[in-house]
């Protein structure tokens, strides 16, 4: 039976949270807010439940592109996962740098730096859409004869590197390491606003890429985290799509044709005629609200059972019928919407929560009816 790694890492996931915040504590510092840390969750665990309907047919297009267009083949196998690795590292680098200066690619990836903290859920906080905007990056190695099984294992070991290096706890590490392995103070400058960190450090595994391409700033100041226009929501969906609404927002207000289209492609600094531009905030108040003690027990208690049914989604989903499954990921959505709407006091909040109550309800009468 086929195990995803990254859900078997899961576990081991919430152990590492565990241990930082005990870690924090016992420092006296504040690394988590309550809703920060779910809303975080929430981005990846909707990624996660998405990639059940897409992430075998991306892996079999890079799996036809290496059956039937490869024009190299290795003969000894430590070549080709080899190449895995460093082509990983390297392809990996571009797509996050283009990412950071085209504006449709930025619009998929700016949901992991939406957070105002650094800690490890952020490493969790990811976006739909990203695994299609890495593809087509990874497809040379394809064409280079790298074998699927190399190629989606290098990428799942580049994926859990890079959650460790989501802290604020580790600090500045010397010596050859920090020449050529990317540690948490590089990573928290990928992450900072402040003006001298913006589009800095992309590495994943190595940093090595960013010394060579001119990419790489030293943490010499205390990093400012988020977006330089800053979200302002807990809710997960509001996260996943609100740049690509702010896109077709400047796009209706740009006056020239050519600027329509060309701002899709331009950096995320480019502001066309006739769009007023938004003010950048390099420091500001943190997004917050106030969580009662009630509401935060029921909502970490249905957390828990959203995280226990993902969890159960990622490992056996082949083995749940086709119905069922979809309509508890429709449940774990409709938890993650309403969750956000706590939050933020919404009036739809308890209809969308009774809603997912039925929809599971609706789900586990089926599976049982077989």
């Amino acid at each position: 039976m086929h195990y995803d790694p990254i859900a078997l890492a899961v576990p081991l996931f919430f152990v590492a949270i565990a241990v930082e915040l005990a870690v924090a504590k016992k420092r006296g510092v504040v690394v988590y807010r309550f809703a920060d840390a779910l809303t975080n969750l929430s981005c990846g665990i909707t990624q996660q439940v998405m990639l059940l309907a897409y992430a075998a047919l991306q892996l079999a297009v890079y799996a036809w592109v290496y059956e039937h267009a490869r024009f190299l083949s290795w003969d000894t196998p430590w070549i080709g996962w080899a190449l895995a690795f460093l082509g990983v590292d390297f392809l990996y680098y571009w797509w996050h740098r283009l990412s950071h200066e085209v504006n449709v690619l930025w619009a998929a990836h700016v949901v992991h730096h939406q957070s105002e903290d650094y800690n490890l859920a952020v490493a969790l906080r990811q976006a739909v859409l990203t695994s299609w905007t890495e593809l087509p990056f990874y497809l040379p190695l394809a064409l280079l004869g790298v074998p699927t099984i190399a190629f989606a294992t290098m990428h799942a070991l580049s994926t859990l590197y890079q959650f460790w290096i989501h802290t604020q706890l580790v600090g500045k590490v010397r010596g050859p390491f920090d020449r050529v392995l990317n540690l948490p103070s590089h990573h928290r400058v990928h992450h900072a606003i402040n003006a001298r960190y913006l589009d800095k450090n992309y590495g994943a595994t190595l940093i090595v890429w960013d010394r060579l391409f001119g990419t790489y700033e030293e943490e010499t100041e205390t990093p400012v985290y988020g977006i330089t226009h800053p979200l302002a929501s807990f809710s997960p969906m509001w996260a996943q799509v609100h740049y690509w609404v702010e896109l077709a927002r400047m796009t209706k207000q740009a006056r020239r044709p050519v600027d329509k289209v060309r701002l899709w492609f331009a950096s995320p600094a480019f502001v066309p005629e006739g769009v007023e531009p938004a003010p950048i905030e390099a420091s500001h108040p943190k997004y917050d609200r106030e969580v009662s003690r009630p509401l935060a027990i029921y909502v970490g208690a249905q957390y828990a059972l959203v995280l226990v049914t993902t969890f159960s989604l990622l490992m056996w989903h082949r083995a749940i019928p086709t119905i069922p499954l979809v309509l508890l990921s429709v449940a774990v959505l409709g938890a993650l919407v309403a969750v956000g709407g706590f939050f933020e006091r919404r009036k739809w909040a308890t209809a969308v929560e009774g809603g997912r109550w039925l929809v599971a309800a609706a789900a586990l009468a089926l599976w049982a009816r077989g």
